[in-house]
């Protein structure tokens, strides 16, 4: 590696000696950054290996053309919720009023501006990057982050959401990293490695003042393998002839611990006070001078005491306090006294201002805490509920896990332990949540206490994926509950029941809730909403569709104008009761507003769930395009959120298109990947979606195991959307007995609902096994009633099956009739297979149809992307909807929109209107 710039790095003189190939990459990447690009790069390499250096000197080419943010990951602030993100954006914060108003309270919520509800940490992460986007308008910016690896995790999640989806903002975001994180992962990357011999050479020469033996000279080379600060540190403090004969070297420790036991060796040769002023400024992790100083006062340390001898170079009073390396603070902190460490964080707790910072305040009295300490407990369960109240959960549990071990009294330790076992759940910490619990059921007081112990569990058991393990927990959970506090049995109750039904598909389970709910007390103050769910899905299981009908009809009157913080708490319910009714209008209504309502809200990781729901229905309604712009949105959130999900909406889009390949190997996929990782309900849809596949291809042999699997493991709504699928293959394969079976149960289903839909859909499945007048009648009022709903497609099919009935009853005039109207509304629905079914059923009746190769849309080369924003532009959303819709900055929108209309050959948003944005269902020519 030649030799290239030389500049300070960290003030240990190691500088860039060396880094030449580095340097020029740092260069590239702010040149691109002040040409409007986004650049991203994670330096990474072992303590030492100089990416400060590096990071200073990226800061130092941007300064005067560009913006420079800093932040250090601080390891004693890994507890504290978004430390580092706000130490990077602080210089922002006069922004924030440009932002729309969710991304701007999100902020402001988690900084501790305001207060409020917490809001998702890519709400945040959207949030941030709007913000960034928005300051590079004015000057471009480079962002670096050094220590990354300290990062606290709130932090690191946001600023890895934020590094995948820079594109067209002047902005660069520079990582320094010991180790690659699991929230950096898949970023471009810089390792840094040792200097080359020459360089490694050139350098121990400058330190060691004897001319060393070559053969000892490589060893020192080869044993810090290049390692400047290595190089730097591991010579000194030993004496010429140590260096020289090599015996100072024969240490046979780790190479980090080597150079902080160099450090460790200097930091004894100090003098006391200077020692405790070293601990003090290691336990102060922001590097706030006057801080430090009012915490000497308070330990008796004078400044010219102190730095009589200077630290030795360990530690600069500069702007901010600055340990010459991060292995520095660590030595010093590790190797002090118990008495030091607690003395130096009371003092500073006595220092730090307990209005603006009082979440870091109680970690220093914490930490200078030797024993029990009710009031510092206290302090930290408050710091919690802030820390809760920010979205900061993994910090929230570390201030209640201190908490409980500081508690004494039993009553209070067993509710601390509860509130650190719930955190720690909602954190992901499944193992300190199990802990937790185990300590809350051992210290249990009463049963109460005993019973929200079991609770708890019961969601770790669920959040572990043993998914029919959950169910019986809960519902014993619930059960214990009624004497002590009905309200919460009866949420419990309902997410038992909701567990049970659509992600565990235990049957035995909802059938012993629906029987508990049964026998609960009436409300005091009357039914509620979420009453009136669970009364008509108890009778549901319990008594019928019948007697469940006239209370889950109250439940969906009511839940139209449900509040909006109970329908993200709750919405499944909500959108189970409109299918559960066949109420198509109420479904697509309420799939809607709810999917609105939490996408507003920034909850992307429930918001798949409520975008499977409306991307159903839209289908359902025919909308194809619509629904593939749900597709698009859905994988983005996955994306965003990194949660694998089955594509419901994707599996039934393409079996409705009649794609066979691309179709066959989603399904296989699905099938494969959701049925390893207890996904049940993915592969019940997958299964479905291949019943309508080959029932539109009329391969019925193949349509009906993939209709009878579906329906085995089909949770209430799913299974009646697949039972007309399965009598239909069982009537045309030949399967009697299925299909009258299949028609029995969609009878008990349908018959007591009386809507359009549900009486359209059950009389077109009573036409296929029925004879003469009778069919002829169920028909004509299959397509009567399904032309009253919404429900294009499924009136389509009732206008296909009637003209082939038709057809092979030598009626062909009236055939033809039907069938024509059957293949023009698949053929502009976009439903391929379906409308060839129709096609050549035309042909039989003597019609002459001709069917014309599909042409390739002109703008075929745009990405799905831009045909997603494309969609959403068309339909009226501004850039910042758009890019709130699809987690994108509004500039990198609008670059997008300039490739879209170069491709499209427009010019303007109102040209889109008439303009084919290609990939939409293509319809079959007529």
């Amino acid at each position: 590696m030649a030799s290239g710039r030389r500049g300070a790095g960290r003030g240990d003189g190691v500088g860039l000696l060396g880094r030449g190939s580095e340097c020029a990459q740092l260069d590239q990447m702010v040149a691109a950054v002040r040409t409007g690009e986004s650049r991203v790069l994670v330096v990474h390499g072992e303590a030492g290996v100089g990416k400060s250096a590096l990071l200073e000197y990226a800061g130092g080419v941007a300064a005067g053309n560009a913006q420079v943010l800093r932040a250090v990951g601080v390891e004693s602030e890994m507890e504290l919720a978004f430390a580092t993100l706000h130490q990077l954006c602080a210089p922002l914060l006069n922004r924030l009023g440009a932002l729309p108003s969710p991304q701007r309270d999100a902020l402001e919520t988690v900084f501790g501006m305001r207060a409020g509800a917490p809001p998702e940490r890519f709400l945040v992460g959207l949030a941030v990057l709007s913000l960034l986007s928005d300051a590079s308008e004015e000057r471009p910016l480079l962002c670096v982050v050094d220590d990354a690896q300290w990062m606290d995790r709130s932090s690191a999640q946001v600023l890895g959401f934020v590094a995948r989806r820079l594109l067209a903002e002047s902005v660069a975001l520079v990582f320094g990293s010991r180790e690659r994180s699991q929230e950096l992962l898949g970023l471009p990357e810089l390792e840094v490695t040792g200097l080359n011999s020459a360089d490694s050479h050139l350098l121990l020469d400058s330190v060691t003042p004897a001319r060393l033996d070559r053969r000892i000279r490589d060893r020192i080379i080869a044993e810090t393998k290049g390692n400047p600060l290595a190089l730097l540190e591991l010579p000194r403090g030993l004496s010429l002839t140590e260096v020289a004969g090599g015996f100072g070297l024969l240490n046979t420790d780790p190479l980090p611990g080597r150079i902080e036991q160099s450090f460790l060796d200097r930091i004894r040769s100090l003098p006391e006070r200077a020692r405790l002023l070293l601990l003090l400024a290691a336990a102060e992790p922001t590097g706030d001078i006057a801080l430090v100083w009012r915490a000497a006062e308070r330990l008796g340390i004078a400044p010219s005491t102190a730095l009589l001898s200077e630290m030795d170079g360990l530690l600069v009073f500069d702007v901010r306090v600055v340990f010459r390396h991060p292995l520095v603070r660590s030595a010093v902190y590790g190797s002090a006294e118990q008495k030091d460490r607690q003395a130096v964080h009371s003092a500073l707790a006595e220092v730090t201002d307990p209005q603006a910072d009082p979440d870091r305040r109680a970690w220093h009295l914490a930490s200078a805490t030797a024993g029990p300490d009710e009031a510092v407990a206290a302090e930290l369960e408050r710091s919690a509920g802030r820390a809760q109240a920010r979205g900061g959960l993994a910090a929230a549990a570390a201030f209640l896990q201190r908490s409980v071990a500081l508690t004494t009294e039993t009553s209070q330790r067993t509710e601390r332990a509860l509130a650190a076992a719930d955190a720690s759940l909602r954190a992901g910490d499944l193992d300190a949540a199990r802990r937790l619990v185990h300590i809350a059921d051992r210290n249990a007081q009463d049963d109460f206490q005993r019973v929200r112990a079991h609770l708890v569990r019961g969601h770790i058991t669920f959040a572990a994926g043993f998914n029919n393990e959950a169910p019986p927990m809960m519902l014993a959970a619930a059960q214990r509950l009624e004497p002590y506090d009905l309200d919460l049995a009866r949420e419990t109750y309902l997410l038992a029941w909701g567990t049970a039904a659509f992600a565990a598909g235990d049957r035995d389970s909802v059938m012993a809730i629906s029987r508990a709910l049964r026998r609960l007390p009436p409300p005091e103050n009357g039914p509620r909403p979420l009453t009136l769910v669970l009364e008509g899905y108890a009778l549901l299981v319990t008594e019928g569709r019948s007697a469940a009908l006239p209370t889950l009809r109250r439940a969906m009157a009511a839940l139209r104008d449900y509040p909006v913080q109970d329908l993200l708490k709750w919405g499944w319910a909500a959108c189970g009761v409109s299918c559960v009714i066949w109420d198509d209008r109420a479904m697509h209504e309420t799939y809607a507003r709810a999917a609105e309502v939490v996408r507003a809200a920034g909850a992307l990781t429930v918001l798949p769930i409520y975008l499977a729901s409306l991307g159903i229905m839209t289908l359902f309604a025919g909308e194809f395009a619509a629904a593939a712009g749900i597709v698009a949105e859905s994988e983005s959130v996955a994306a965003a959120t990194g949660m694998p999900i089955a594509q419901h909406t994707k599996l039934v889009l393409m079996a409705m298109q009649g794609k066979e390949t691309g179709a066959k190997a989603l399904i296989a996929d699905t099938i494969g990947w959701a049925g390893a990782d207890g996904q049940l309900n993915g592969v019940v849809v997958a299964q479905w979606a291949a019943a309508i596949l080959y029932n539109g291809l009329a391969r019925y042999g193949e349509a009906l195991p993939a209709a009878r699997s579906s329906v085995s493991g089909a949770d209430m709504c799913t299974v009646q959307w697949v039972l007309p699928e399965l009598v239909e293959a069982a009537a045309r394969a030949g399967d009697g007995t299925t299909a009258h079976g299949a028609l029995e149960e969609l009878a008990d289903a349908t018959e007591p609902c009386g809507t359009d839909w549900a009486q359209g859909v059950l009389a077109r499945c009573r036409a296929l096994l029925s004879e003469g007048a009778d069919a002829d009648g169920l028909y004509r009022e299959a397509i009567e009633r399904l032309e009253r709903t919404l429900l294009r497609p499924e009136l389509a099919r009732a206008h296909l099956l009637y003209g082939e009935w038709l057809r092979r009853n030598r009626r062909r005039a009236e055939a033809r009739t039907h069938l024509r109207t059957a293949y023009e509304m698949f053929a502009a629905i976009g439903m391929e297979a379906f409308a060839e079914r129709a096609r050549r059923e035309l042909l039989a009746t003597g019609e002459s149809v001709r069917k014309r190769k599909n042409e390739v849309p002109a703008n075929a080369e745009l990405t799905q992307q831009e045909r997603q924003i494309a969609l959403l532009v068309r339909d009226g959303l501004s850039n910042p909807e758009v890019g709130a819709r699809l987690f994108l900055s509004p500039r990198t929108v609008e670059w997008h929109l300039r490739k879209i209309f170069t491709k499209l050959g427009i010019g303007s948003r109102r040209q889109l209107r008439d303009a084919d944005l290609g990939g939409e269902p293509e319809s079959v020519p007529q």
